[in-house]
């Protein structure tokens, strides 16, 4: 992907400054013939080592909806109310798509949080943890953006459109379904989308297959927030804090339970902890004057 978007240059400039005795370990999903040629170029008899996909046929249930182009959001609405995930990654081709999506789904009781490259790295980051960490349910992500991302149970995933590539579909929709779970993949598809979805089933040799639209009972009450909320702390691993002094903070002097803790992230610099929007209050106000690990923290939420 990082070819696709010109970074060959910059790829090569890299490994112009590193010296001629080196150890290269070059990773990639696929193996296209640019590829091939980069490791050509910047490896030496390389040993090569391929992992057969894990994903059996009735893993990932697959459904393509065919709706008019203007339709699109409202079907989007419509598949979540129906299918009701606890989860989801809905994937859209532009940064300004992405916004929009995300937006609009906030206005129908859906909490969601775009992901692109117009954000800044930090941005970025925290979307991912509030979204691996239950306090954000809904991800709308281009695929730039998602490379990466591994939750392990993800419920769904919905192309808004689908890619131009078949490849980028394959990993786009395997991103649910892992671990031994079972994952729903859906695609929004309009009469211009038809040479893509030929492109898909070429690429997978067998049809796709299409979902009645009609047949939906979206529940229109139907809302998704997040169980949980998460709380960034000014100390992390520099700071020698560890998940267990956070977790001790707040299952002691502060007095929550341990079930109203969930995932701590520990980064350089700052921390995160998820705790159930119950908690928050009690949480932050032994925060605003408690310590972790005998020293104050400032703390805020992240929304």
């Amino acid at each position: 992907r990082m070819l696709d978007m010109g970074f060959a240059e910059v790829i090569h400039h890299i490994i112009d400054q590193t010296p001629e005795s080196r150890q290269t370990a070059l990773f990639s999903a696929t193996y296209p013939d640019t590829i091939q040629q980069m490791s050509e170029s910047i490896q030496t008899s390389p040993v090569s080592v391929k992992v057969v996909s894990e994903h059996k046929q009735d893993v990932i249930e697959q459904l393509f909806f065919d709706v008019n182009k203007h339709a699109r959001d409202e079907t989007l609405i419509k598949l979540i109310q129906h299918y009701k995930p606890n989860n989801a990654v809905i994937f859209c081709h532009t940064k300004k798509q992405c916004d929009e999506v995300a937006q609009w789904l906030s206005s129908q009781q859906i909490q969601a949080a775009a992901i692109h490259g117009d954000l800044e790295q930090r941005d970025r980051d925290q979307a991912l943890i509030r979204f691996a960490n239950n306090s954000c349910p809904v991800l709308v992500a281009t695929d730039v953006a998602a490379r990466g991302l591994d939750i392990a149970a993800l419920e769904m995933v919905i192309n808004y459109e689908l890619p131009r590539d078949p490849e980028v579909y394959v990993h786009r929709i395997g991103r649910t379904g892992r671990a031994g779970e079972k994952g729903m993949a859906m695609s929004i598809v309009t009469p211009a989308d038809a040479p893509r979805v030929v492109a898909i089933e070429n690429y997978k040799s067998e049809p796709v297959n299409y979902g009645n639209i009609s047949k939906l009972k979206p529940d229109s009450g139907f809302t998704l927030q997040g169980k949980m909320t998460t709380i960034q702390l000014d100390s992390g691993r520099k700071n020698k804090i560890r998940p267990g002094d956070i977790l001790g903070a707040l299952t002691g002097d502060a007095g929550l339970n341990g079930q109203q803790i969930g995932k701590i992230d520990i980064r350089d610099m700052s921390s995160y902890v998820a705790v159930e929007q119950s908690a928050l209050r009690q949480a932050m106000n032994y925060l605003a004057k408690g310590k972790v690990k005998g020293r104050s923290v400032r703390a805020r939420q992240i929304r």
